[in-house]
């Protein structure tokens, strides 16, 4: 059962990276501290694959930290 259970972490933590990293944000650190080309534009309707990746990387983040609690109890 540890064995499944470490496999399922694995699985789910690289498909939380990626979805991560293939949601685009900006530029660069710039654009954190209001620097950049995107001036007003900070908050964006999420529409297509967006929503779809933004769903996901909620789904996998809580899959995750679901796993990890199961293993911590176990």
């Amino acid at each position: 059962m540890d064995k499944l259970l470490g496999t399922i972490q694995i699985i789910v933590s690289i498909l939380l990276i990626i979805s991560i990293l293939l949601q685009n944000r900006g530029a660069g650190l710039s654009e954190t501290f209001g620097g950049g080309a995107g001036g007003g534009n900070v908050y964006q309707t999420k529409r297509g694959f967006d929503k779809f990746l933004f769903a996901a990387t909620i789904i996998f983040a809580l899959l995750f930290l679901g796993t990890a609690f199961y293993g911590f109890i176990q």
